[in-house]
C-alpha cells in the first residue's frame, strides 16, 4: 500500500510504505497542471511491490506558472528518478549575460557602421566644394585629439601614464598612420567614395607581401585568397566611371601606410601592452596632427582663403559648411573609437568579417546618396574584391601566419 503526501508547490513526493525507494520530483521543473502527454506508469502490486515503468514519454512541457522556463533532458528525468540533486543547466545560467553581450555588440556594430557612413558622406560633401584634403585631414585629427582630451579630462576614459620612451615608440606608427590617412583623403577628393573603398579592400594583399618580406610565412590558402582581391580591384579600376590615377594611387598608398603602421606597431609597442587600443589610437592621432598640419600649410595653405570664399559663394550659408566639416571630423574619430570597442569584445576574425561588411554598407550608401553611375562590370569587380577580402579573413583565422624562426626551432 502506498500513500501520497502533498507538500508545498516547491516539491512533492510519492512514498511507498514498505520500500526504501523514494522518488522526489521537483515541481519547479514539472508543472503539475500541464505536465505530460501520453505518459503511462504501470504499477505492479505484487508481493515484492516492484514498480515497473513501461513507457514514459514527455511530448510537451508547459511553462512554469511563474514564468521560469525549463528544458527537459534524459539527465533531468534520471536525476528525478534516483533522488540525486539536480544541477542547473550552464546554458540557463549564461543565457542572460550572453544575450546582453550580443545586444551590446549589435549596438557597437550599428554605431560603427552608421558613424562610418556619416563620415564618408559629409567628408565627400565638403571635398566636392572645398577640395583641400590636406586641411580636412588635419582637422579630422584635430577633432580626434580634442575628443580624447575631453575623455581624459573628465575621466570618462582613463588617461594612460606615458613617458618619453612611449612617445618615441609611437613616432613610427604615427608617421605611417599620417601617410595612410592623408592618402585616403586625397583619393576621396579625386574619385567616387565607392571606388576608394574598393581599392582599400586590397589592404590584405599589401599586408601579406610586406609581412613576407619581413620573414613571416603564410599557407597557400592565404596566397590564393588574395588573387580574387587583385582581380576584383583591377576589374573595378578599369571600369570605374570616375577613374583617375591620383585617386587610384591615393588609395593604394593609403593601404601601404596602414599596413606598415600595423606591422611597425607590433614591433615598437611590445613594451606598452598596458595601454588599451583607444588610448593608443588617441595618442597616434595627436602625434599625427603634428606631422600633418605643417605639411598641409606648405602644400596647399596659400589656397585656403580663396577656397573658403568660393565655398561661401556657392552654398550661401557659412553655417552649413561649418556643420559639414564638423560632422566629418567628429564622426571620423567616433567610427574609429567604435571599431576599437568592437575589437575589445570580439575575435579578430569576427572583426575582419565585420570590417569587410562595413565596406559593403558604405559603398552601397554612398552610391545611393551621390547617385554615382555603376557599370555592371564595375559592380562585379567590386563584389569579387570584397569577397576575396572575406576569404582572406577566413584563411588567416584558420591557419595563422608562421614565423620562420619558430618553424626552424620546431
Amino acid at each position: 500500500m502506498f500513500s501520497l503526501h502533498l507538500l508545498p508547490p516547491s516539491t512533492f513526493s510519492v512514498t511507498f510504505s514498505n520500500s526504501s525507494c523514494r522518488y522526489p520530483i521537483n515541481a519547479s521543473l514539472l508543472n503539475p497542471y500541464h505536465l505530460v502527454n501520453n505518459t503511462q506508469i504501470h504499477i505492479n502490486t505484487c508481493c515484492n511491490r516492484q514498480i515497473s515503468k513501461s513507457r514514459t514519454r514527455f511530448d510537451k512541457i508547459a511553462r512554469h506558472p511563474f514564468g521560469v522556463s525549463s528544458r527537459f533532458s534524459s539527465q533531468t528525468i534520471g536525476a528525478a528518478a534516483t533522488g540525486a540533486p539536480q544541477e542547473s543547466s550552464p546554458e540557463d545560467e549564461i543565457e542572460t549575460p550572453k544575450t546582453n553581450k550580443n545586444l551590446k555588440l549589435a549596438v557597437i556594430f550599428g554605431l560603427w557602421y552608421f558613424q562610418n557612413i556619416v563620415f564618408n558622406i559629409y567628408n565627400k560633401k565638403v571635398l566636392n566644394i572645398f577640395p583641400y584634403p590636406w586641411l580636412l585631414s588635419s582637422f579630422h585629427l584635430f577633432c580626434g585629439s580634442v575628443w580624447m582630451f575631453i575623455l581624459w579630462s573628465f575621466k570618462i576614459q582613463p588617461c594612460p601614464k606615458i613617458d618619453a620612451s612611449f612617445i618615441i615608440a609611437l613616432l613610427g606608427p604615427a608617421l605611417f598612420h599620417t601617410i595612410g590617412h592623408i592618402s585616403a583623403c586625397v583619393s576621396f577628393s579625386k574619385v567616387a567614395v565607392s571606388f576608394t573603398h574598393v581599392i582599400k579592400s586590397a589592404e590584405p594583399v599589401f599586408s601579406v607581401i610586406f609581412s613576407s618580406f619581413l620573414g613571416d610565412s603564410y599557407p597557400i590558402q592565404v596566397w590564393l585568397s588574395i588573387l580574387p582581391i587583385v582581380f576584383g580591384c583591377s576589374l573595378a579600376a578599369v571600369t570605374e566611371v570616375s577613374f583617375n590615377f591620383e585617386g587610384l594611387w591615393g588609395a593604394m598608398i593609403s593601404n601601404v601606410g596602414f599596413v606598415l603602421r600595423n606591422i611597425y606597431s607590433k614591433k615598437s609597442l611590445q613594451s606598452f601592452k598596458e595601454v588599451n587600443g583607444l588610448n593608443l589610437y588617441g595618442w597616434i592621432s595627436i602625434i599625427s596632427l603634428f606631422y600633418l598640419f605643417p605639411v598641409a600649410v606648405f602644400v596647399e595653405g596659400s589656397q585656403w582663403v580663396a577656397g573658403y570664399h568660393k565655398v561661401i559663394a556657392t552654398i550661401g550659408k557659412p553655417s552649413t559648411f561649418y556643420a559639414w566639416v564638423l560632422l566629418a571630423g567628429l564622426f571620423y574619430h567616433l567610427y574609429n573609437q567604435s571599431s576599437y570597442e568592437a575589437l575589445d569584445d570580439i575575435s579578430p576574425l569576427t572583426f575582419s568579417v565585420g570590417n569587410t561588411m562595413k565596406r559593403v554598407v558604405v559603398i552601397i550608401a554612398t552610391v545611393l546618396v551621390f547617385r554615382n553611375p555603376v557599370r555592371p562590370l564595375n559592380a562585379l569587380g567590386s563584389g569579387i574584391a570584397i569577397f576575396g577580402t572575406f576569404l582572406y579573413s577566413q584563411a588567416t583565422a584558420k591557419k595563422p601566419k608562421i614565423n620562420e624562426g619558430d618553424e626552424k626551432k620546431n
